[in-house]
């Protein structure tokens, strides 16, 4: 394989196999490796666990400000491995890029696209990498805790977590609304401190609820949601379960899962539930446009077009990193 010596620090190799190989895994699923033993639930938030059953929120409208949809997106352009220019044996990383966008939508105007930001990064827990410059963009060389897929996708997610989080705090500050709602794709980890914020949680990799709770899930009506309860694995969020409408009767057909941050009053979160229950069942994606309907917003699957458009060819990325790596 050809080596690079552009790099002031250390040459890479870029390895020859699919980028994608063992380094696709979702927001989701990183966010529930840990739920198991360690998951505990308050049942008791909004109403004592004996006395569950569907809530019908009231009719509500887009809030003042407009709502809010923040996604991103993350691809591995290639697998490489960073040489020690000492002679000890080369640690494995990605290149790699995310893009985050934010559409905001309006009472009585058509949803706008409202911010989009790229970054390209170099992940690997080599103390050696550098910036790797090419034709097609700089990846930035940022430090994962270690070079298991696993750790290299965490890190990439956590950028991306980070890109979102700057990009919704200056769009709210710059726009000087302070009854706006923000929903963002997946959950809230990272996100939490955001104000008015809703985690959109749209892939079930876990079964959270269990028993009479769960028989009160599997009799929503679309448009209804569960009463809220708090839930602490390695963090501790609210939580609850709404259902989208869709013609599918399968039992967790149009089931959407919301988080809202840990430290919010009773009656606020339960506010903010009902105003989600309101108003996401009217975004909700049908089936002939996204096969991920109706869990996948209208919103959030235009956003996601839009992102996948702006990371670039994945092969003419791909094919720059090979240059620089041929010199």
């Amino acid at each position: 394989m050809a080596r690079t010596t552009t790099a002031p620090r250390a040459a890479i190799t870029v390895d020859p196999w699919d980028p994608g190989y063992a380094t696709s895994l979702t927001a989701e699923a990183l966010d529930e490796l840990d739920s198991g033993s360690r998951r505990q639930l308050d049942l008791d938030v909004e109403l004592p666990a004996d006395r569950w059953r569907p809530i019908t929120p009231a009719a509500a409208g887009l809030p003042p400000g407009g709502l809010i949809v923040a996604d991103g997106v993350r691809r591995v352009e290639a697998r490489v491995w960073v040489d020690d220019p000492d002679g000890g044996m080369p640690v494995p990383g990605i290149a790699a890029s995310c893009a985050a966008g934010l559409v905001r939508c309006r009472p009585g105007r058509p949803a706008e696209l409202a911010e989009v930001d790229v970054r390209r990064s170099l992940f690997t827990p080599s103390p050696h990498a550098a910036d790797v410059v090419t034709w097609a963009g700089t990846y930035q060389a940022e430090k994962a805790q270690g070079g298991t897929a696993e750790q290299l996708s965490l890190a990439l997610q956590r950028r991306l977590t980070d890109v979102e989080v700057g990009l919704a705090t200056r769009y709210r500050t710059e726009s000087g609304h302070d009854d706006d709602l923000l929903i963002v794709d997946g959950p809230l980890r990272g996100r939490a401190h955001l104000p008015r914020t809703v985690g959109y949680v749209k892939t079930h990799h876990a079964a959270y609820l269990t028993g009479a709770q769960a028989s009160v899930l599997g009799a929503l009506r679309p448009g209804q949601r569960t009463p809220v309860f708090l839930m602490t694995t390695s963090w501790a969020r609210h939580s609850w379960y709404l259902r989208l409408p869709t013609p599918s009767d399968a039992p967790w057909a149009g089931v959407a899962r919301c988080e809202a941050a840990p430290d919010l009053p009773r009656k606020a979160v339960a506010e903010l539930a009902d105003q989600s229950a309101a108003i996401i069942p009217a975004l909700a994606g049908v089936d002939y446009k996204d096969p991920r309907a109706p869990q996948n917003l209208v919103p959030i699957g235009g956003l996601e077009k839009v992102l996948r458009h702006r990371l670039g060819d994945a092969g003419l990325l791909y094919r720059a990193l090979r240059t620089v790596a041929q010199g």
